[in-house]
């Protein structure tokens, strides 16, 4: 079953006993009405969870370098921008240089102690792919730390397109990078769906034109509330293929 959060207004589609129903008044001619073709997930939190490496990363660096410890929560605040920019904008010190090398070393180090590969995930998108679905990855991350982790997670073979923070000039909230993948795979806006787990992807998603999902299913994400409503919101990775059934 499907987290609901409380919302100002209900989310487009909720999952009932019997599946998921459009929000009434919602007209079909709004968006597509076939089958979902692409599907575009943000990384962090929504397809590993890698959240943990990154905050761990994070407070080693600025408790190294300007002697603070930031809280878990203060890390998030700071999410956005590729790992070089996050750190240029945060640091006091004058060592960015060497306070990013420093961040890319403690992800290297600590990835395989703080990120474990999850099943269910690599079921889904393999599902995904069975069904002949485009996939793609839209995420903030520098390609650097993205490209370690799909190879250390064995992910790379899943996916038909790769956007990252360092591919594109404005990070999300902006649509930007939803774009470009779709452009990449040649799928229209209204058959697919960009899913990811914070407040900037649902607003990411809604700026392109898509079908918005939040994932909820791994132990760390991002946001619980959403200052723009998804279509959906998936507890577990289930929900997804159930979501995309009842279409």
């Amino acid at each position: 079953m499907v987290l609901l959060m409380k919302h100002r207004d209900p989310p487009l589609f909720r999952m009932s006993l019997f599946g998921y129903t459009r929000k009434t008044g919602m007209d079909e001619t709004e968006k597509g009405c076939g089958k979902m073709k692409a599907i575009i997930f943000d990384f962090d939190g929504t397809l590993a969870n890698t959240l943990p490496i990154n905050i761990f990363g994070f407070q080693e660096v600025f408790k190294k370098f300007d002697q603070k410890d930031y809280s878990k929560e203060q890390i998030k605040d700071m999410f956005g921008p590729p790992e070089p920019e996050l750190i240029e904008q945060n640091l006091e010190s004058d060592n960015l240089d060497e306070a990013v090398s420093f961040y890319y070393q403690q992800y290297e180090d600590h990835h395989n102690r703080l990120v474990d590969k999850n099943e269910e995930i690599e079921q889904l998108l393999s599902t995904l792919k069975e069904r002949g679905l485009k996939l793609g990855v839209v995420t903030g991350k520098s390609r650097k730390s993205f490209e370690y982790s799909l190879a250390e997670l064995d992910m790379k073979r899943y996916f038909d397109v790769l956007i990252t923070g360092d591919d594109v000039e404005k990070a999300k909230p902006a649509p930007e990078g939803i774009q470009r993948a779709l452009q990449k795979v040649d799928i229209s806006i209204d058959d697919a769906m960009y899913v990811g787990d914070s407040d900037d992807d649902m607003q990411a998603g809604k700026e392109a034109g898509v079908y918005v999902g939040a994932a909820k299913w791994l132990p760390e994400y991002q946001s619980s509330e959403y200052s723009v409503e998804p279509e959906a919101i998936f507890e577990k990775t289930a929900d997804l293929l159930h979501f995309l059934d009842k279409r």
